[in-house]
């Protein structure tokens, strides 16, 4: 790798797939990764499945080494900078290997991304991140890959699908991001919702019933939240350092809203982004212990998502009141969800954050308390295609709330 500005950035991601190896190696041995992997492959991801119960520690981890170090390479090879917007796609990839995307069912859709610049005969790099993020719908390729209804053809029928998801995705999400204008990190993933629900519904129409499941695993817990807090604490670290040995900046980053685009590593620097991000990773681990759950695939992707979305929108001061409103409808009117379901829509319900950055942190114990209420019960629109069903959930949430904040705001004035 030609050494440049953006090589460091390129080479504290690249710790992320490092650590998943070592581990995989110490944790399970190279025949039971291999089973693992073919398990993972040939099993449906329809929410929720956690691929460690499904394929082993082993096969979990390396899944999500392999399809980091890939798409790593793929930004080196575009020569795109790691920016806070891509840092937050390459965490959202590493965390949802561990859940729903896999080595094989990711890659129809980002073909559907080439041939979608190849007919606008624009260059591919252009839509690297939407493909990254789009990969939200990849159940989808799962699904068709194993209907046993479409015999010799599902192989070629699950390739046309993810093709025609990552060709559409593109145009769709540009609109979608004014229906909540801005203020939803996940905007992939309430395009994927959307479309994930006309999917569905065409699906249903032929009397095709796609099944959720809760598929979780416990036994990993310790070493989990070892790697979790490890991660954590080299980013605070590693940041502190490459910030001059200090927190220089920080006040800043806590000061901005996080409504797209705040990009905190062009805004504030590389250093103090990652600083963030370990704060953010500490946080998240005291959110699932605070719910009680063990950590899990499921865990270990939210709490990576909440880290990528530190360089992107995220910080303490705006994520704090969306988890206690998560926290507060448990409380206080659900009391009985699933302690792995109530930590994850606390981390992933950080989608949110500029909503408490923009309007206080009373409005986001709100939006937090309101997408309790939405997250559970959206999934049965798109069937548990979309992974991102909380970013489905805060588009939702964002888009009801936001202009009637407005509208008060106006009267006030």
């Amino acid at each position: 790798m030609k050494m440049d500005a953006t090589t460091p950035k390129f080479y504290v991601l690249l710790s992320l797939p490092a650590v998943m190896l070592f581990l995989a190696v110490l944790l399970d041995r190279p025949g039971n990764i291999v089973r693992g992997l073919e398990a993972i492959v040939l099993h449906s991801d329809v929410l929720l499945v956690d691929y460690i119960a499904v394929g082993g520690i082993g096969a979990a981890l390396v899944n999500s080494a392999i399809l980091t170090l890939a798409n790593i390479y793929i930004l080196w090879r575009l020569r795109i900078e790691p920016t806070g917007p891509i840092i937050a796609a390459v965490l959202t990839i590493a965390g949802f290997a561990f859940m729903g995307k896999n080595i094989v069912n990711i890659w129809p859709i980002y073909l559907g991304g080439y041939i979608y610049t190849r007919y606008k005969g624009t260059p591919f790099k252009s839509v690297i991140l939407i493909m990254m993020f789009a990969t939200t719908l990849s159940p989808l390729v799962t699904e068709l890959f194993l209907n046993k209804s479409l015999g010799f053809a599902a192989p070629f029928v699950a390739l046309l699908g993810g093709a025609l998801v990552g060709f559409i995705m593109i145009p769709l999400s540009a609109h979608m991001l004014r229906v909540h204008d801005g203020y939803n990190l996940y905007n992939i993933g309430f395009t994927g919702g959307l479309l994930g629900g006309v999917l569905m519904a065409i699906k249903r129409g032929f009397g095709i019933e796609t099944r959720g499941q809760l598929i979780l695993s416990s036994q990993y817990d310790v070493p989990l939240k070892l790697m979790m807090l490890l991660f954590s604490l080299l980013f605070l670290i590693l940041g502190f350092h490459m910030n001059r040995k200090s927190f220089r900046g920080y006040r800043r980053v806590l000061a901005l809203n996080g409504r797209i685009v705040t990009d905190f590593v062009q805004l504030e620097g590389f250093g103090i982004s990652l600083v963030n991000m370990g704060v953010m990773g500490l946080l998240g681990l005291g959110t699932v212990a605070l719910a009680g759950s063990p950590v899990n695939g499921p865990v270990v992707a939210g709490i990576l998502t909440v880290m990528g979305f530190a360089a992107f929108g995220k910080h303490p001061l705006n994520s704090l009141p969306v988890i206690a409103g998560v926290f507060l409808g448990e409380l206080l009117i659900f009391r009985n969800v699933n302690p792995t379901i109530l930590a994850i829509t606390a981390l992933f319900g950080t989608t949110l954050a500029p909503v408490a950055g923009s309007f206080g942190p009373l409005v986001g114990v709100v939006a937090g308390l309101l997408h309790m209420f939405v997250v559970l019960n959206v999934g049965y629109l798109h069937g548990g295609i979309n992974l991102y069903n909380n970013g489905f959930s805060g588009g939702i949430v964002a888009a009801i709330l936001v202009p009637i904040l407005r509208a008060f705001e106006r009267e006030v004035r």
